[in-house]
């Protein structure tokens, strides 16, 4: 065992189910987030955008002086007024003042006045003239185009086409997925102040302190050590949080350091929905091969990401998405190719799972559909195609622990008591032609790391005062997710201290510098590996101060600083054994695997297509859980925002020819539907898979934030079940397509399609080479027929066309 995952014998805190760090503060509206800290100064000036109305357009004019005379204007920021480089992206592909409109509603000045509601009128005032251009905004247009941007990736694997040769059964088809809203409780927040001299301090909302300080000083045209980011904690973060804070906290700073005084930006709900980026959606051409046994022999596949009109993250998003098809499977011959849309809209971004979801969906889709034409049930299809060890990824990553996964799945099956219930909900389709259930199994394997293996180090500074209570510092950000709560426990238990002698600092820039982004699941295990570092420097400095004498801790502590040793530590962590190539796609990119199974069982109205989930059970495997009640509550939330992308949360732009194309029309909770109490499961168990420690990680721990929003493609496949089940077959040969979300509407039409018995309606080509062509996009999910027909007959309106009002006033 290495001496990262040993856990001492006593004095041991992780492990201990122990509340958030901050639950008391969060539940009694105590706790400090960055946009409370504007009430810590005076002077304040407020920052307010002035937003494109097209998609796409060329700024011809823009005139600020009737801003400026509006009472309360202070400045109106402009490109004119950069001292550095007007750009707010890493890859340079992001003017902070742009003179090309790229999507609906970019900011393409900012106002700063006394009161919000000063800029916001002044906002109002200022006059810009614009040149429309052609906009591209679906991903069929995108494709149709050949509009892209950035590279090509292919992942490989044996011989495909021989594969498809030896496949007893061949189907092509088309898989497409929504994006996601993060939603996040606190907005895009900063507050931005300048000392005596000229250094430059930004609190804000951020995962990534150390990128948004050197955008920041690329945009002052300063270095990075003038300026400090710090965060408090985040009101959630899921991912968008990591790129798209940069560009406003460079304004705040601008604005602070042209006017000298704080300057706070903080978007309101309507603002940060429209201005910041999503999910991915995803558009995936594939065609895959089974042999007589339902097992995948071969999968060729193109996935298509909707980039937005930034690269942002995109890149790195497509990677791990191509790295997560295989998902649980082995496939034996497997050609993956990837690319990314150019699209007129906003720079979609990472999203909790970074491309793995729509990677995995893709796999779990075509398992789904091609299931029953296989003449096995799709559990039974999946089992079968599990890893074992001493299998390889198509990436070349050899897959340890696989024999987890089938314990898990298993595990499941006994805790869920599957046999049983299907009998139970076989008896009652036979009993209710109308309303039918269904119960789905799937499995998740999702690897934990940055796929840019620079970005796997993590720092810490932890201090040891006299009277030995110990202070620490980390890179990572506290978004909700529980680090700071794990890091308290790392460092109670390297130190052989209570708890209630250790405390965290806030997440600050000139404490632990050059840290990598709070993503990609990594938080704990990074920051772990580096307090667990700093505190055993201490520990050997101290043991020799104690020579043997079983010293008090205080005692100890004081009698090291009456011996002048050092009281305090900066540790560092990297993690060992990665390296990946990222243009031939191959390597070791990830630490580990987590595994994870869930069951879900569903209930669908034939007459309405709305369906409720009745029960969900979960296996997740953790390693040994560093805290296992902030680990339960990750698994459930990330299930339930996974359920939500799959089911309910519907992004539309407007697409007709009208002046408001482009818009946002799902602005509000109003319009984008998200899970609600009524949404939650009625019976919902989660169990964390014992003896399941994790050499050479923090004391044998696994991460937990990412990989259980893949846990719900349980219910979406449980949903394509009980669909089928309204087939003239009961459902046992019946393939259905599923739209994706599987809102009422998409599942109605899936009912709707398995009752007609017409195969030609899962929109499958059996043995086919291609692909169906023509299929809609991913964010403008096409209407069914009857559908189109009663937009036309009732309604009044042309299918497609955005009925919405115009963007309301804000206050």
């Amino acid at each position: 065992m290495s001496e990262l995952s040993r856990r001492p014998d006593e004095g041991v805190v992780v492990g201990r189910a122990l509340p958030h760090e901050s639950a008391g503060l969060h539940v009694t509206g105590h706790a400090l987030y960055t946009d409370d800290l504007v009430a810590t100064r005076s002077d304040v000036l407020h920052a307010h955008p002035v937003p494109a109305p097209h998609a796409h357009a060329r700024v011809l004019r823009l005139d600020a002086a009737p801003a400026l005379a509006v009472p309360g204007v202070e400045r109106v920021l402009t490109a004119a007024d950069v001292p550095g480089t007007n750009d707010s992206g890493v890859k340079h592909d992001e003017p902070l003042f742009p003179d090309t409109v790229m999507f609906h509603g970019q900011a393409v000045a900012w106002v700063l006045g006394e009161t919000l509601e000063a800029a916001r009128l002044g906002a109002a005032a200022v006059v810009v003239d614009y040149e429309p251009l052609p906009a591209v905004l679906t991903l069929a247009e995108a494709i149709e185009a050949g509009s892209y941007q950035g590279g090509r990736p292919t992942v490989e694997r044996g011989d495909v086409e021989r594969g498809f040769a030896e496949a007893a059964h061949v189907f092509s088809g088309v898989t497409e997925m929504a994006g996601q809203e993060h939603f996040y409780l606190e907005t895009h927040a900063s507050l931005a102040v300048v000392d005596e001299a000229g250094q430059v301090f930004v609190q804000c909302s951020t995962q990534h302190p150390t990128e948004t300080q050197e955008i920041v000083a690329h945009v002052l045209g300063l270095r990075s050590h003038e300026v400090t980011v710090q965060c408090l904690r985040m009101g959630g973060g899921f991912g968008g949080k990591e790129m798209q804070p940069h560009g406003y906290a460079a304004v705040a700073a601008l604005g602070a350091v042209l006017t000298g005084r704080p300057v706070r930006l903080r978007l309101t709900r309507q603002q940060d929905v429209t201005m910041t980026g999503k999910r991915h959606g995803f558009h995936a051409e594939w065609r895959a091969g089974f042999d007589a046994e339902g097992r995948f022999l071969a999968l060729d596949a193109t996935l298509t990401s909707d980039g937005g009109w930034s690269l942002d993250l995109s890149e790195p998003v497509l990677a791990r998405a191509l790295c997560h098809v295989d998902n649980a499977y082995w496939l034996p011959h497997v050609r993956l190719h990837g690319r990314v849309a150019h699209t007129h809209k906003t720079s979609q971004t990472a999203f909790r799972g970074f491309g793995g979801p729509q990677g995995m969906l893709v796999v779990e889709d075509v398992i789904g559909r091609c299931a029953p034409l296989v003449g096995l049930d799709a559990r039974e299809v999946r089992r079968r195609s599990f890893y074992v060890d001493g299998q390889e990824t198509p990436y070349g990553q050899p897959v340890r622990h696989a024999d987890r996964l089938a314990t898990a799945w298993q595990q499941l099956h006994d805790e869920a008591d599957v046999a049983r219930r299907l009998e139970e909900v076989a008896a009652f389709n036979a009993a209710h032609p109308d309303t039918k259930r269904a119960l789905a199994l799937t499995p998740v394997k999702f690897g934990i790391s940055f796929n840019f293996t620079a970005f796997n180090q993590g720092g810490a500074l932890v201090h040891v005062y006299k009277d030995g209570s110990v202070l620490v510092n980390h890179g990572g950000t506290e978004m909700g997710q529980g680090l700071h709560t794990k890091m308290l426990q790392v460092a109670a238990t390297a130190l052989g201290v209570p708890l209630e002698l250790v405390r965290l600092a806030p997440t600050r820039t000139d404490k632990v510098p050059n840290t990598s982004a709070t993503a990609a699941s990594a938080g704990a295990d990074l920051n772990g590996g580096a307090v667990k570092d700093a505190c055993e420097q201490i520990l050997r400095r101290l043991a020799e101060v104690d020579a043997g004498r079983g010293l008090p801790w205080r005692d100890l502590v004081q009698a090291a600083y009456f011996a002048r040793v050092q009281l305090w530590a900066a540790g560092f962590y990297r993690t060992e054994g990665l390296h990946w190539d990222s243009t031939a796609m191959r390597g070791n990119p990830f630490k580990y695997f987590a595994y994870g199974v869930c069951a879900a069982e569903v209930e669908v109205d034939g007459f309405t297509g709305a369906h409720r989930t009745r029960r969900v059970d979960i296996v997740h495997d953790v390693g040994d859980s560093l805290s296992p009640l902030v680990d339960l509550g990750q698994v459930e939330g990330g299930f339930v925002q996974g359920a939500g992308w799959l089911t309910l949360e519907d992004l539309r732009w407007d697409t007709s020819a009208g002046p408001q194309r482009g818009r946002l029309a799902t602005q509000a909770a109003s319009t984008y539907k998200l899970p609600s109490f009524s949404e939650m499961p009625g019976d919902f168990r989660v169990s964390l898979l014992q003896h399941a420690h994790e050499d050479g990680a923090v004391y044998g721990s696994k991460a937990v934030g990412e990989p259980p929003v893949m846990l719900a493609f349980a219910v979406r496949e449980a949903l394509r079940s009980a669909a089928a089940a309204f087939a003239p077959d009961g459902g046992a040969g019946t393939s259905v397509d599923l739209a994706s979300p599987a809102t009422p509407e998409a599942v109605f039409w899936a009912v709707e399609d398995a009752r007609s018995g017409d195969p030609d309606r899962a929109r499958l080509v059996r043995g086919g080479t291609g692909v169906v062509p023509d299929q809609p996009g991913p964010e403008e999910p096409a209407l069914h027929p009857r559908s189109e027909q009663v937009q036309r007959d009732l309604l009044g309106r042309e299918p497609g066309a955005d009925t919405s009002p115009a963007d309301p006033v804000e206050a």
